[in-house]
């Protein structure tokens, strides 16, 4: 069982930055590609970011040039770097592992089917 606990979620003024953490059980990191998705009242769950084994990164176009994501394969910890942050950025924000992807293409790190676990998630709120 994959285990995926998400932090530091909170409320930022527009323009600030957030940074989310997202510790994965052992050996998570070694085997499983990795992402960020997030889902706000009355919308589907969308790929925010994700990151390969190899570490090539794949981004929404709504967050591209504002978020970053990273991984320490040493510490089990993935992360979302969150810059110039829009109240559009506002949502739950969800850690996600995958380890078969069912579909390939440009942007097979954002789509949700290729992952099988998530985390409980961490609320991100932008205030105009």
């Amino acid at each position: 069982q994959v285990q995926l606990v998400e932090s530091g979620g909170g409320s930022v003024q527009a323009g600030g930055s957030l940074r989310l953490s997202c510790a994965a059980s052992r050996f998570v990191q070694n085997t499983y590609y990795m992402g960020w998705f997030r889902q706000a009242p009355g919308k589907e769950r969308e790929g925010v970011a994700g990151i390969a084994n190899d570490g090539s990164t794949s981004y929404a176009d709504s967050v591209k040039g504002r978020f970053t994501v990273s991984r320490d394969n040493a510490k089990n910890t993935l992360f979302l770097q969150m810059n110039s942050l829009k109240p559009e950025d506002t949502a739950m924000y969800y850690c996600a592992a995958g380890r078969y992807p069912s579909a390939l293409g440009p942007r097979w790190l954002l789509a949700r089917g290729n992952f099988g676990y998530f985390g409980q998630g961490t609320q991100v709120t932008v205030s105009s």
